[in-house]
């Protein structure tokens, strides 16, 4: 089975989805909520499993592979963004890829894909972006900052408990159950409106409805849900980097 860690999530769920599609059984955290979506209700018996977690519990973490049999892990779970202390943010975000890097050391994995962001290119000048291309060491945003170095985390350790690991630049992602607001691009925003039938609200930071904590569905994600799932599965020939902000077609 493979692990999706914020299963339940937008690009999580749609990860899940393209992976059963492939014919592969999931295990997704989640955090808060553990109802399913709807794309996701109807599989056979075992072949979606939901698995409650903190992934700051090393614990807990690790008492998921003496449940379920995991061969690859695919960390996408993340803490919030728009916490106002950094320490706060870098420590949550650290120790769910440290248990998840544990976990993939432990339970042998052949694959572990870790979220990383498009952001982290910011600041690099030549264009188009390159997966190879040097990066800044400075950062704009603790997101970014994270990322990079979460890039180098599971690199080092795949190279030393032998298993692929691989960083998936993700960028300009947007759909069902997601929040409908990026602190970085008004795209999510505009499309809300749209499909809602409302005057966009621009007032930076955020809408307040979202600060609300209003969640409701975009139109649909954009990143390519076969890339996410080769790459969780080892179907191609692994690459550390993979940059994954080409979008595919929108479905009703």
């Amino acid at each position: 089975m493979i692990l999706i860690t914020g299963g339940l999530g937008s690009i999580g769920s749609h990860t899940a989805r393209a992976l059963l599609d492939l014919g592969e059984s999931v295990v997704l955290t989640a955090h808060r909520s553990t109802r399913l979506p709807e794309y996701l209700v109807g599989e056979p018996g075992g072949r979606v499993v939901v698995e409650p977690l903190d992934t700051t519990n090393e614990a807990a973490f690790l008492g998921i592979g003496k449940r379920h049999e995991i061969t690859g892990i695919v960390h996408l779970a993340a803490g919030r963004y728009d916490l106002p202390d950094p320490v706060e943010y870098l420590r949550a975000e650290t120790l769910g890829l440290l248990h998840a890097l544990t976990a993939a050391t432990v339970w042998g994995v052949r694959r572990f894909s870790v979220a990383s962001s498009i952001g982290v290119y910011a600041g690099v000048d030549e264009i188009p972006w390159r997966e190879d291309a040097p990066l800044p060491a400075a950062a704009p945003h603790q997101i970014h900052a994270f990322k990079k170095t979460a890039e180098l985390f599971a690199t080092l350790t795949g190279d030393s408990a032998g298993f692929d690991a691989v960083c998936l630049r993700i960028g300009t992602i947007w759909g069902p159950l997601g929040l409908p607001d990026s602190p970085f691009f008004a795209l999510p925003r505009l499309l809300s409106a749209a499909v809602w039938g409302e005057d966009p609200d621009l007032t930076p930071p955020r809408p307040a409805r979202v600060r609300r904590g209003r969640r409701r569905p975009l139109l649909r994600e954009g990143l390519r849900p076969g890339h996410r799932a080769a790459h969780a599965r080892g179907a191609a020939e692994p690459r550390h980097l993979q940059r994954l902000d080409r979008t595919a077609g929108a479905k009703q």
